[in-house]
């Protein structure tokens, strides 16, 4: 489910109008309406953390798996993991749009891939290091 799905069940469910959460988050009226109609997220992480204390949901349900992967790789491995996930995230985009595989087996199909990556990027930072140490060491 997409983030503006996520966001106009939640909002139905609590009995609530567009505005009156977009009052409640601090965001303008159009602002929310973009998240909800027009697949905008929002730039502020705080704008998160009020939508699930509004809802009274756990913050990862608002979060999609690609922002938490993205998010990931920046923390672990900087700008460079970032643009490489992000790049890893639209192609796996593609592969998934107009597909049969169901939210599931998508999930599977990602976190799967999520483990790959990470498990790459750390082998790379191990043999990146022995290199170097081995450079140096030749000095």
């Amino acid at each position: 489910m997409k983030f503006g799905e996520k966001l106009r069940k939640l909002r139905h469910q609590a009995l609530m109008t567009q505005a009156e959460v977009a009052k409640k988050i601090g965001v303008s009226r159009r602002t929310y309406i973009s998240y909800e109609q027009e697949g905008r997220y929002p730039r502020r992480r705080e704008v998160y953390h009020r939508l699930a204390e509004t809802f009274k949901c756990p913050l990862n349900y608002l979060l999609t798996e690609d922002e938490v992967f993205v998010e990931e790789s920046a923390k672990r491995y900087g700008s460079i993991g970032k643009r490489q996930a992000e790049e890893l995230v639209a192609e796996l985009s593609g592969l998934f749009a107009g597909g049969t595989l169901s939210e599931r087996d998508k999930d599977a199909v990602m976190i799967a891939l999520q483990k790959a990556y990470f498990d790459c990027k750390e082998d790379n930072r191990k043999y990146a290091g022995k290199r170097a140490k081995k450079e140096d060491s030749d000095d």
